[in-house]
């Protein structure tokens, strides 16, 4: 019997082209470090992206995501103190970040079908990959018009000590909500981010609707249209 439903967030409950995305993130990133008053806004970007890489292949279990990014991206000084990197983050999330709400958009019957999963006494999980703090995670739930619900755990980079695809990322939202592995429906879009669940015991769904495809070895246990996961999530 399923105890937890863990989703991903982009293209899976939100309707988001993220690489397009990406590109007018780093774009507004790039202008307001230059308003802060870096001198090679550019760099900065680049170091993000570096940064990230670096967080998502780190697997320190003693290294909180967030941590693991801020260790690689201050190494050398360029961008000034840490304080002050912070300073401008939380700026940049804060003033920035929701003005990017314009390139995505609510996928219809979500709402609905999140309403729906709450009477029927199961944990609900967003389980984005853990490389965002949670304000613009939080931000993206709203945009998908599901930002009022009480979830069990939103998997931001604060808390989070592994990213997508390491299995290790499951094992610790498993761990954190106290539910076995085998207890858990991960449901994604992503075959070669959100397929690992199934390595560590999960049951997977992946909606077919916004499919990234990928190069993997093992399969869904279940695959479809989102329509055709509303239906399933209603029989549980």
């Amino acid at each position: 019997m399923l105890k937890a439903i863990l989703f991903d967030l982009d293209a899976t409950l939100l309707n988001i082209d993220m690489n397009f995305f990406l590109k007018k993130y780093f774009e507004k990133m790039v202008i307001m470090a230059a308003e802060w008053g870096f001198n090679q806004p550019e760099k900065l970007v680049q170091r993000v992206y570096k940064s990230t890489g670096v967080m998502i292949d780190d697997i320190n279990p003693a290294t909180s995501n967030e941590e693991a990014f801020m260790q690689d991206f201050l190494a050398d000084g360029m961008f000034g103190s840490e304080e002050s990197v912070k300073a401008f983050f939380d700026h940049f999330y804060q003033a920035g970040f929701p003005q990017l709400a314009r390139y995505c958009k609510p996928i219809p019957g979500m709402p609905e079908m999140m309403k729906k999963l709450y009477t029927k006494g199961v944990k609900v999980v967003i389980a984005t990959n853990a490389v965002f703090p949670l304000k613009a995670l939080s931000d993206r739930i709203n945009w998908a018009g599901i930002g009022h619900f009480n979830y069990d755990l939103v998997t931001s980079y604060e808390i989070m000590h592994f990213c997508k695809p390491h299995p290790e990322y499951y094992l610790e939202i498993a761990d954190k909500i106290k539910v076995n592995p085998e207890d858990c429906l991960m449901v994604g879009n992503d075959m070669s981010e959100d397929l690992p669940a199934g390595k560590v015991g999960m049951k997977t769904f992946i909606v077919e609707d916004m499919l990234i495809t990928g190069d993997v070895d093992y399969k869904p246990d279940w695959q479809g249209k989102k329509t055709d996961l509303f239906k399933f999530l209603e029989q549980l």
